[in-house]
């Protein structure tokens, strides 16, 4: 038997930290797109600054609708430990809330929070965090 160390070859995850205030909507979702488009190839987290008590109910039915499962999903509180585990750090409306820690990659994706919002409305919002997210993927693809 030979021994071949084949975890030395394999590529190091990149991790990715969604954050909005409440994490019941926007970063719920891009989580979301993100565990189901690049599946374990990235690390997947998300927080929010002022967490809610539970995922956003049109958010998660939205997401249901194209089969993205967000029912057992359960906000959480931004750590700083959070941010030091992370490569990319997704910011969505949380604005000086965020802690920045030098050598992480910040985005500020630029969507409107679904609170409060109709189906459509959300809908459009998912279409949009989607995109993003796509975006994303081929960023850190590219950087592997």
């Amino acid at each position: 038997m030979s021994s071949n160390n084949a975890e030395s070859v394999l590529p190091v995850k990149a991790s990715v930290l969604f954050v909005c205030v409440h994490n019941a909507g926007r970063s719920q979702m891009a989580a979301g797109f993100l565990s189901h488009l690049a599946g374990d190839r990235v690390h997947v987290l998300s927080a929010g600054t002022a967490p809610k008590d539970q995922v956003n109910p049109i958010a998660v039915q939205v997401m249901a609708e194209i089969g993205i499962d967000l029912s057992v999903q359960v906000p959480k509180v931004l750590t700083d430990a959070a941010v030091q585990a992370s490569d990319y750090v997704i910011t969505m409306g949380c604005g000086d809330a965020c802690p920045f820690y030098p050598g992480k990659k910040y985005l500020d994706w630029k969507l409107d929070d679904p609170a409060g919002q109709d189906v459509d409305t959300v809908r459009r919002i998912r279409d949009e965090i989607k995109a993003f997210v796509e975006q994303l993927i081929a960023e850190i693809d590219g950087s592997a």
